[in-house]
Formats: C-alpha cells, structure tokens, sequence
C-alpha cells in the first residue's frame, strides 16, 4: 500500500545479537505488528544497543527501542506510540484496532509476570509452586478465549452459545490486544520449553487455537525473533534449579 503523500514512518526496533536481525523485545514486536495490521508503509530499521549508534544520539537520546519516526516527530513512549497510530492511521483510510470489548485488553495479563517469576527461580522447592501459578494464568486466558463475547450471542436463537470458536482476543480480527499479548505470549512458550522442560498443555484447547491461529498471520509469524535470540536474552535471566 504506496502511498505518495503519505507522511514517511520508520519504526527503529532493538536488534539481535548479530547487531542486524530483529532482537527479543515484545515492545518492539508490538508496533511492529500494529504498523503492519494498518496496512501503513513504513521501514523498519534495528538499533544495536551495545553500539549505542549516531542515530540513538541524534533522534532519542537516552532512550532504549523501540521508536518510532513519524514525518519529524520523534515518540518514545510504546502506549503513547500506539495511542498515536490509532489516532493518526484511522478509518477511512486505515483499520482501527482498538478491542471493543475492554475485558480482551485485560486478558492474559498476569501471565508475563507469573512467567517471570517462575523461571527467574532457582530453588527447586518453590518451582512447583510457581509453575501452578503460571498454569494458573494460562487457564484464566484459555477461560476468556473459550467463553462467547456478546457480538457472538445470538439473542433470538434457541440454542444457548455456551464456548467461543473465535481465533483473537477480541474476536475474528487481530487487535491492539493481540499486538500486546502474542509477543510475551511466544517469549513465554520459547522460553518455558528451553529453561523449564514446559510446554503449554494440550488441555488448554482455547489457547492453543489463538496461538496457531495467530502463527499463520503473516503480521505475527514474520516479526517475531528468531528462537535463539530469545534463548541468548534470557541465558542469564533464567535460572538453574539447583
């Protein structure tokens, strides 16, 4: 989608170890994704930290990836930048993103930090505690993807709509939800699997669904790391039971 009076946007996202390929950053991931799903031309350009390149200095001093150039502005923040896109790439033209129902922005919430928690700890006598916890987690979320939104209940059809077949968050479309979520939702599972042994279960049918459906996406597929880019950011992060 070319457009010749488009104002011109670069996103500058963190890059991997080799200072080139997309780095772990779910932020990053994040505006990626949303600039994609906007069906907005941009360029993307990766900004190795350890290098602390001209450009760092020169747009935002001081502060980390991602960020986003839109015609002379410079934004730095990652909500203000989505708040911005939405605002600025906005029907007609551009898709709006926003979830309608508030309840699938909150969704999932809490997996990241239970994550977080569970493999950052090394003694192996609270490690079942915490994989509870983030199970825990993981079932709220396959919960809400199985449960009907109103837009899915027919109020004049006899039969009651007892689960969601819904592939998103928030419904047949990719969302600002989805583009907050799936990032750390993937770093969870790489990670998990690598650090842990865990992987998400089978039972979690709602879950899994959402994943492969969004694995498919092109918008999600092609912008997440490569999986030994998340193993190298958290090699020092995850710890050994020991």
């Amino acid at each position: 989608m070319s457009d010749a009076n488009q104002t011109k946007v670069e996103l500058f996202v963190k890059a991997g170890s080799d200072g080139q390929s997309i780095g772990n950053c779910p932020f990053s991931q994040r505006l990626f994704m949303v600039l994609w799903l906007k069906g907005v031309t941009f360029d993307v350009t990766t900004v190795d930290m350890k290098r602390k390149p001209d450009i760092l200095k020169d747009l935002a001093p001081g502060a980390q990836p991602p960020f986003l150039l839109y015609g002379s502005e410079v934004k730095t923040d990652t909500n203000k930048i989505e708040e911005f896109l939405e605002e600025n790439l906005s029907p007609p033209k551009y898709p709006r993103l926003v979830a309608r129902n508030p309840e699938s922005n909150t969704a999932g919430m809490d997996v990241f930090s239970k994550f977080s928690a569970y493999v950052k700890n090394s003694n192996p006598q609270t490690n079942e505690n915490l994989e509870k916890g983030l199970l825990k987690a993981l079932k709220k979320l396959d919960d809400y993807l199985g449960s009907p939104l109103p837009d899915e209940i027919d109020e004049n059809s006899a039969d009651e709509l007892t689960s969601s077949s819904r592939p998103f968050l928030d419904g047949q479309q990719l969302t600002l939800s989805d583009c907050n979520l799936l990032p750390k939702l993937h770093i969870m599972k790489v990670v998990c699997l690598k650090y842990r042994n865990f992987n998400i279960p089978q039972s979690l049918t709602n879950l899994w669904r959402y994943l492969n459906a969004a694995y498919i996406r092109e918008e999600f597929a092609s912008t997440c790391p490569i999986d030994d880019e998340i193993h190298i950011a958290y090699s020092s992060v995850a710890k050994a039971l020991k």
